[in-house]
């Protein structure tokens, strides 16, 4: 009660209502703190979610493949991959690396061969083809759907024609020729990722076979009821395929990309953290101010019986009160701006007169949130404990003070 009643002045000394101001900017800087963390720790979650989803509309949720040549039955390997209660789909694809040509411009390029007839059950690629249309890909018609990135580099549209040139030759009296075939443009797609827009191309399957001389499907792209059990998934395959294959799930293929985003957001919570840690400490020069004020008051305590434990609590109280007022103003205010950014943004664009994200610049023209309740758990347990800690040296010096000197000049 007597630390309640020391965290708000109501009548009193300009000096009492002047230490109450001074908690009430602790507070606010702990809420804003608490605000500010969550809300860019949503935004991070929401571009991590935006750039995988993106990639996951060009990969597989888990590849099988063999490490040489192609698969012997790829039809047995698709079923067994079925038997596991998590893969919904599957479909077949040959993959290589090829040298794409068109008058004088040469560029690296993935080649992927797919049936038009399962893939859309695996990817999302089907849905993204702006030009054309991916049933295009008639085996046997050595036709070419090309990323968006891929075919402005090379100056071509649907109806064009490229050259493709394959890594390994073939053996003629005249020596090692490379083998080229010319390819038609039926489709141009696009998925929002950069990487896979200006490396891949879609081709039939038949004709990739023919093109890598595999023999057939290379291997086959699976689909899973849900995409976090990836890694779980491929080690359970693992171990009930038959046969010498390898298996790769997404976590794995852009395993560089997440775990530099999981060092940026770990980072980020740092930095930030230190900023709710500077609003938590002020608690610090308050309770300090609030000791010095009161030194009177917890002498006359002291020589009722108060003890020194009774008297640091006190002060404990009104740390804690601050910190947890704060934290759950800032959890608040944090939940609702995350929770509603697709509102708040455009809003502040408008009263600005601004656009944060152009959509001339970037692909991504809205600022995306994932607010996730263990981020926010997290950020306002991690504020009260430093509110809490930041109360133990003044409540502790508090405790210390002796009636006698404290008294000497009342």
């Amino acid at each position: 009660m007597i630390g309640l009643r020391y965290t708000r002045a109501r009548r009193g000394a300009r000096r009492n209502r002047f230490i109450s101001f001074i908690s009430g900017i602790s507070m606010a800087g702990i809420a804003l703190g608490v605000a500010a963390l969550i809300i860019v720790l949503s935004v991070m979650n929401g571009f991590q979610k935006e750039v995988r989803d993106r990639m996951l509309s060009v990969l597989s949720h888990v590849e099988v493949f063999a490490p040489e040549g192609g698969l012997d039955d790829w039809q047995k390997t698709a079923a067994e991959t079925r038997a596991n209660k998590h893969v919904i789909a599957a479909a077949p694809y040959v993959q290589g690396q090829v040298m794409m040509a068109r008058g004088d411009v040469f560029k690296g390029a993935l080649i992927r061969g797919v049936d038009p007839a399962l893939e859309p059950a695996v990817s999302d690629l089907a849905t993204e083809v702006r030009e054309g249309n991916l049933a295009d890909l008639g085996a046997g018609q050595f036709n070419i759907v090309l990323g968006r990135g891929l075919a402005s580099e090379l100056g071509v549209g649907v109806g064009d024609k490229v050259a493709l040139i394959a890594p390994e030759g073939s053996v003629t009296p005249a020596g090692v020729v490379p083998r080229l075939k010319q390819f038609s443009v039926v489709g141009i797609f696009e998925s929002g990722h950069y990487e896979y827009d200006s490396t891949l191309a879609l081709v039939a399957l038949d004709d990739a076979a023919k093109l890598f001389r595999t023999g057939g499907p290379s291997g086959v792209r699976l689909k899973l009821d849900d995409m976090q059990l990836a890694p779980e998934v491929a080690q359970e395959l693992s171990q009930s395929l038959s046969g010498h294959l390898y298996i790769l799930d997404w976590t794995r293929q852009n395993k560089t990309w997440f775990a530099a985003v999981k060092t940026e957001k770990r980072m980020m919570f740092i930095i930030l953290a230190l900023i709710v840690a500077v609003a938590a400490f002020n608690l610090v020069s308050t309770l300090v101010m609030t000791v010095t004020d009161k030194q009177a008051d917890i002498a006359i305590l002291r020589t009722l019986g108060a003890a020194p434990g009774s008297i640091m609590k006190i002060f404990v109280v009104q740390g804690a009160l601050i910190g947890l007022s704060g934290a759950a103003l800032g959890v608040g205010l944090g939940a609702l701006v995350a929770y509603n950014i697709e509102t708040v943004v455009p809003f502040i664009e408008r009263l600005l007169g601004v656009q944060f994200l152009p959509k001339d610049v970037y692909f991504i023209s809205s600022l995306p949130s994932d607010p996730q309740a263990s981020d926010i758990l997290t950020i306002g347990c991690v504020s009260i404990v430093l509110s809490l800690v930041a109360t133990l040296y003044p409540s502790w010096s508090a405790s210390r003070v002796e009636p006698a000197e404290a008294l000497r000049y009342e």
